[in-house]
């Protein structure tokens, strides 16, 4: 393979241009170096590469040692999907809780302090924000990710957000295009077919990604989204007419258009990454991004099969060369986007004052309905949902401001037939106790319902944490709904509770 590949050094040279994988571990792996030394555009570092923030600013250090302003990309778009916070919870609330306070200004802010959190450790691109519009009350993979479920609301939060990240010198990224928010399977799984008309697409949809490209937006993500009237049987990741044609030629974007993951099994299970990466590249994606948990051999094959393509004639080298010319253009413009973005130095305002910006808009995103009080060693039942893929196992709920004996955690996989055994032992443990039950997304798991339902018929004055959309509210109880499970969400919910003090 790798004889094939330095047979034409320029050829293997323009698929390097177009690649952002990943790599293993919070060390850079001497063939990342050696490969950003030959031309690769960057990488995309996940959860696993990071420990702490020191250790985060040596390696985007490091990655920029290799010369020029490779790509560092990172998704991050704080509330329940973070990485540079995933061993605690972000600071900053997701896109749920700034729609639920409907407040743009807020929303640039935020954005903008993220922004700047993540040039300081030495991010360049930021692939958020979500910009889907979550009409399905069940969709299982955006959720709070989406400013809601207005078309209207995520239009104008779009802009903000994509404003408030560049104003920061980081690259934003608008995706899942043309709009992951009316799906009810996730993409990680499988291919998710969006049944809509191009009308319905084109009056819902799409307005959040024009509402980006006005704001100049750098990048846009297709999803792995099937789109029958415009797609045919082909996710719009590999769709000329998505990409070339809606993207670019109706929509008017002459950005970077950057692949979601490619070993998402809506596309790797049907072609394998190798052949959806040429795939994708010919029908108009600029840079490829591997996902997670790939290897050097991965990187390897997909470098292969770009130059494998282009030798056969199915994937043009002009393809691959006006690729490169944007991404070459993306890079100026971070370079000179300011000193934070292109270096990593230390941002101008502290990182306290922008935890606070995050703390003050979980607070007004908090909704309440019943009296609430200050409550004194309570027993908290927190009952989780099934693990989000692009969320993963970020940690969640009361646990930083109680004692680890407080907490009861109920299991996803709990049957019903459980709950009634549960909620016996859960009431005599909290006799003469305050009881608070934080749940997830409650109208998503019967389960979740049957346990809040039992518990409150037992114990009507307990409180019930809505840390995801809050779709069905039990009837009686104090009900109180963050709109994400953020560690700053749930911060803000246990100052209401008298559990921290403000």
């Amino acid at each position: 393979m790798s004889a094939d590949l330095s047979a034409d050094p320029a050829l293997s040279k323009l698929a390097d241009a177009i690649l952002i994988p990943p790599f293993p571990g919070p060390d850079v792996p001497r063939w990342v170096l050696a490969a950003l030394e030959r031309g690769l555009a960057g990488v995309t570092v996940f959860g696993p590469n990071i420990a702490d923030p020191e250790q985060v600013a040596k390696l985007t250090a490091q990655l920029r040692s290799a010369g020029g302003v490779p790509l560092i990309a990172i998704d991050e778009e704080g509330g329940d999907v973070t990485r540079i916070a995933h061993l605690t919870g972000s600071r900053y609330p997701g896109n749920a809780a700034l729609g639920a306070v409907d407040d743009v200004a807020l929303t640039a802010d935020v954005y903008r302090a993220l922004g700047t959190d993540l040039a300081a450790l030495g991010f360049n691109v930021d692939l958020a924000p979500s910009v889907d519009v979550n009409t399905a009350a069940d969709n299982p993979v955006i959720g709070t990710r989406s400013f809601g479920a207005d078309t209207g609301l995520v239009s104008r939060h779009a802009g903000a957000a994509v404003s408030g990240l560049q104003a920061a010198g980081v690259a934003a990224c608008a995706k899942h295009f043309p709009g992951h928010g009316s799906t009810r399977l996730d993409t990680h799984d499988t291919l998710v077919t969006v049944e809509a008309s191009l009308e319905l697409l084109t009056r819902r949809d799409l307005p959040p990604f024009t509402a980006a490209i006005k704001a100049g937006v750098r990048c846009v993500m297709p999803g792995h989204l099937r789109v029958p009237e415009l797609t045919g049987d082909l996710p719009a990741t590999l769709s000329a007419a998505a990409l070339t044609g809606l993207l670019r030629g109706e929509r008017g974007f002459s950005g970077v258009i950057i692949s979601d993951a490619l070993e998402m099994r809506a596309v790797s299970g049907r072609y394998g990454i190798p052949e959806a990466a040429v795939r994708a590249a010919a029908a108009g994606t600029d840079v490829l991004c591997l996902g997670r948990d790939q290897s050097e051999d991965s990187y390897l094959a997909v470098r292969h099969a770009l130059c494998a393509a282009v030798g056969t004639g199915r994937l043009p080298a002009a393809r691959l060369e006006e690729a490169a010319a944007r991404v070459a253009d993306l890079r100026a413009w971070l370079a000179s986007a300011g000193p934070a973005a292109a270096s990593g130095a230390p941002a101008s305002t502290a990182p306290s004052e922008r935890a606070q910006v995050g703390l003050r808009a979980a607070r007004r995103a908090v909704q309440v309905s019943g009296p609430v009080r200050p409550l004194t060693d309570p027993v908290v039942i927190e009952v989780s949902g099934r693990e989000n893929i692009a969320v993963g196992g970020v940690p969640w709920g009361l646990g930083p401001w109680l004692p680890a004996a407080a907490i009861q955690r109920v299991p996803a996989s709990l049957a019903e037939s459980g709950v009634p055994a549960l909620v016996d032992a859960a009431v005599a443990r909290a006799a003469g106790r305050p009881v608070i039950i934080v749940v997830r997304d409650a109208h998503r798991y019967p389960v979740t319902r049957a346990v809040v339902t039992s518990l409150l018929k037992a114990r009507p004055d307990a409180v019930v944490v809505e840390m995801g959309l809050p779709l069905w509210r039990p009837p009686g109880g104090v009900h109180i709904a963050t709109y994400g499970a953020a560690h700053t969400n749930a911060q803000a919910a246990a100052e209401l509770l008298g559990l921290t003090a403000r």
